[in-house]
């Protein structure tokens, strides 16, 4: 007979841990498989009530290249990104940690961020066709050219890295998942609410409390650009502070993913 050899002393480990972009890589593909299966429904939702929300805006706001006109649609397009990255990603991480979830990536070779930033842009990636959708209506039915859209190439992912980040980690952070629906529902309330109304019929205490919201910027780049003459430097400046504010939230989801995946 022959004798097997000892194992070799002392802990092996099984694979290198995955370095982050590859993960990242591979994160951001599965879960926009997975949204692409179960979440077309609410995307519907939430382009069909922003699309509500405009008509019913039009209304009491006049057609045209107005400030008001342009907010308007703006806001509209942005909420399509705040219902689907802030709220239904506050709610799904609020599950995955309720669910015990996070201990599942925890035990695989995938770096924190890489789940943390893979799923949010995964999410915030799923809102393009709704976001063109409401932003094309919304140009034709308050009057306004069209040519201006382009810069949804840039408020799109700017946008919803900030409120996908925030929305991570408020489902992160909150002690029970109920309690993340809830903050998840008041975050797209305030964005509803601070996002679509036009600034100017604001009071000045609530015009101070928007610039606390986080997608807000990219709704003013949005409306400066479907204007006859737009204000590029402006523009570029709103899209400047949107990226600074989702570079920070995303930091956020990192951190808070780390901390729920510890306990």
């Amino acid at each position: 007979m022959t004798d097997h050899p000892a194992p070799a002393p002392g802990a092996v480990p099984l694979a290198p841990a995955a370095r982050l972009w590859p993960a990242l890589g591979a994160v951001y593909r599965a879960q926009l498989s997975r949204a692409r299966v179960a979440r077309i429904p609410l995307l519907l939702v939430a382009t069909f009530q922003s699309l509500g929300i405009m008509v019913l805006m039009r209304g009491v706001v006049d057609g045209g290249t107005g400030a008001e006109a342009r907010a308007v649609v703006a806001g509209s397009a942005v909420l399509v990104v705040a219902f689907v990255a802030l709220n239904l990603l506050a709610q799904y991480f609020g599950q995955l940690r309720a669910g015990g979830g996070l201990d599942h990536y925890a035990t695989l070779p995938v770096p924190a961020a890489a789940v943390a930033l893979g799923t949010a842009a995964a999410y915030a990636s799923f809102t393009v066709p709704g976001v063109l959708v409401t932003a094309v209506a919304g140009g034709l039915l308050y009057q306004l050219p069209l040519g201006g859209l382009w810069v949804l190439i840039a408020v799109v992912p700017l946008a919803g890295a900030a409120l996908a980040g925030l929305g991570a980690a408020l489902g992160l952070l909150a002690p029970r998942a109920e309690l993340a629906t809830l903050c998840g529902q008041l975050g797209m309330s305030a964005a509803l609410l601070l996002g679509v109304l036009p600034e100017g019929r604001l009071p000045e205490a609530v015009q101070r409390l928007r610039e606390l919201l986080p997608s807000s910027y990219g709704v003013d780049a949005l409306a400066a650009a479907l204007g006859p003459s737009p204000d590029w430097g402006g523009v570029a400046g709103d899209l400047a502070v949107c990226a600074a504010v989702g570079a920070a939230a995303l930091a956020l989801a990192t951190w808070s993913y780390r901390r729920a995946a510890l306990r």
